[in-house]
């Protein structure tokens, strides 16, 4: 009977051990996650004068929100920075990564290099690039077009391809730093796989394919996750190279709340919790699908 009551004395301390470890990160997550999401939640539901609440209004934010046209360009360009961020940017990582695995030489130097454009501020990044684009023929690209015999190009003018440029250039600053996380996942496989394959006689993109891809595949969905999470948040790289143009074709729905927030003739707090209420329970129900869709493959394998 005492031994009983020992380990379960034991257990109670070790377990309020635990939470004491843990408390203060569980206060400042409450603090800087929680309690401004609680806020804009009620903020959202109030006619507001700058952050002050004026009045109850329910859900007339939301519907405001849905009504105003900008809502939906937004959205729609929202989606299509997310599916070009997995066309052209969720790829170039992992390729990245087994490039530099695969070398014998220099690896310290090709990881150096690769993650060199993520050490430049974000805002000197959309500014060097808004100069390669530049319309003018001074413009880096254009000059290179010059010298094909192409006229210059309003590049950030066109509606057409100004979402995938921007994504070119989240790709370039961010493919680096996502490309040494994958090689960690690589350094974890078991080099006995690869001698086994290798004394099988199978080649590079054998073994690439039948064992490496399937060891980061983990890695690599939750990756994929936050990849979707982080582009679908989009702000400052249309809101510096195009503010949102041409003509709503690269405003994103961050940035439509930027807009709410900063616009001088009715600057609405109310409805840019709104904004952030909407994106807050898509990226939920995203990653909750996301979750179930993956939990459920797993219990097939």
């Amino acid at each position: 009977m005492l031994g009983k009551n020992s380990g379960k004395y034991w257990i109670m301390k070790n377990n309020l051990m635990s939470w004491l470890i843990i408390l203060p990160s569980v206060i400042l997550f409450a603090f800087f996650v929680w309690v401004p999401m609680g806020e804009s939640i009620v903020m959202s539901m109030f006619k507001t004068k700058g952050i002050r609440l004026e009045r109850y209004i329910g859900l007339e934010q939301y519907i405001a929100v849905f009504r105003d046209p900008n809502f939906l360009a937004a959205l729609r360009n929202t989606v299509s920075y997310t599916l070009w961020s997995l066309i052209i940017g969720f790829f170039i990582p992992i390729i990245i990564a087994i490039l530099i695995s695969e070398t014998t030489r220099m690896k310290g130097l090709l990881r150096t290099v690769s993650y060199l454009p993520n050490i430049m501020p974000g805002l000197a990044t959309v500014l060097l690039w808004r100069s390669f684009f530049s319309a003018k023929p001074s413009g880096a690209f254009n000059v290179l077009l010059s010298y094909l015999g192409v006229s210059p190009r309003p590049w950030l003018s066109d509606a057409g391809i100004i979402i995938p440029l921007i994504v070119v250039i989240l790709t370039w600053k961010g493919a680096g730093a996502t490309a040494l996380i994958y090689m960690a996942g690589l350094a974890g496989i078991n080099p006995e796989l690869y001698e086994s394959a290798t004394i099988d006689g199978a080649g590079v993109w054998k073994r690439i394919w039948h064992i490496t891809l399937p060891q980061i595949f983990n890695l690599g969905s939750t990756l994929l996750l936050l990849q979707i999470i982080s582009v679908f948040q989009i702000l400052y790289e249309p809101l510096v190279l195009t503010n949102g143009g041409p003509d709503n074709a690269s405003i994103s729905l961050m940035q439509l709340l930027f807009n709410y927030i900063q616009n001088a003739s009715s600057i609405d707090y109310g409805r840019a919790s709104a904004v952030s209420v909407i994106i807050a329970l898509m990226l939920l129900t995203f990653t909750v699908i996301y979750n179930s869709v993956k939990k459920r493959m797993e219990s097939y394998e």
